[in-house]
């Protein structure tokens, strides 16, 4: 799965919301302080990680891409 941004990156939660692989900001939160995500392979806990093309962000089973417009 692939996710298109316009700007230079976007934020670790947002992106979760906006692959759907989260029903909202609340529920992104709660996941990434709970180490359930990772990015390229490593877990993050920061919900700001700034996320840019070439990323690619997993969460329970799913990959998401990260790419630029």
């Amino acid at each position: 799965m692939e996710i298109t941004i316009k700007d230079e990156f976007i934020k670790l939660g947002q992106a979760l919301k906006l692959a759907g692989l989260t029903e909202n900001g609340a529920a992104a939160k709660e996941v990434i302080a709970a180490g359930a995500v990772t990015v390229n392979g490593e877990v993050d806990t920061r919900r700001g990680r700034k996320c840019r093309p070439g990323d690619v962000i997993a969460y329970n089973g799913k990959q998401v891409t990260v790419k630029c417009l």
